[in-house]
């Protein structure tokens, strides 16, 4: 490592979000499996993408068919998970994208290192809250069922934890809210932060 240098770019962040006409950050989702994460997430991208901004969702099930494949669910493949995750949205943010993550990140020291990594003005965190029984009754992919069974272990909610945020900068109520009221939701304290141009929502 101490044969490495960075390599300074001729075009920095600045010139990018210019060009953009938007700033570029995360917004990290996070919330039980069922939660509503992955729907909220690419629906948010999709209001985002028809209004000129550039973006790009990071699911959790895709990254782990290629750049996490190699990692498991213990608690130390879920922290590597969710670091590389971090450092592939700091990647995003310096191209000038604003970059959507959907990902249970269980644990709230994985996800204040991910804020720390790309700085906390670029970080907002959404807590999609659905509680455990709603989870449950929705079980779209089964994945309840099995670990019920004992068929998963370490899956989070049931043998695994979840650590909900204390403070996130936004907390939705994906358990009862319609998808529109949710994604609405989002992109008006988007705009209230100045992230989004006005004329998005």
């Amino acid at each position: 490592m101490n044969n490495l240098v960075k390599y300074q770019s001729l075009v920095i962040q600045h010139d990018r979000q210019q060009q953009a006409g938007h700033q570029s950050f995360v917004i990290w989702f996070t919330g039980l499996s069922g939660a509503g994460k992955s729907t909220l997430a690419h629906a948010v991208e999709k209001a985002l993408y028809d209004n000129g901004c550039r973006t790009f969702v990071f699911d959790g099930d895709n990254v782990r068919h290629g750049l996490c494949a190699d990692l498991g669910f213990s608690a130390e493949d879920r922290q590597e998970n969710i670091r590389r995750i971090g450092e592939m949205s700091k990647l995003f943010i310096e191209a000038g994208v604003i970059a959507i993550t959907a990902f249970i990140s269980p644990y709230r020291a994985d996800r204040a290192r991910a804020r720390s990594l790309v700085g906390d003005n670029a970080f907002i965190e959404i807590y999609c809250n659905a509680s455990l029984d709603v989870c449950e009754q929705r079980d779209v992919k089964g994945l309840y069922k099995k670990a019920r069974a004992g068929a998963i272990p370490n899956f989070t909610g049931i043998s695994s934890p979840y650590e909900p945020p204390l403070n996130p900068d936004l907390e939705i109520d994906t358990g009862n809210a319609s998808l529109d009221a949710c994604v609405n939701k989002v992109l008006a304290y988007l705009s209230e932060r100045g992230l989004i141009p006005t004329k998005i929502i």
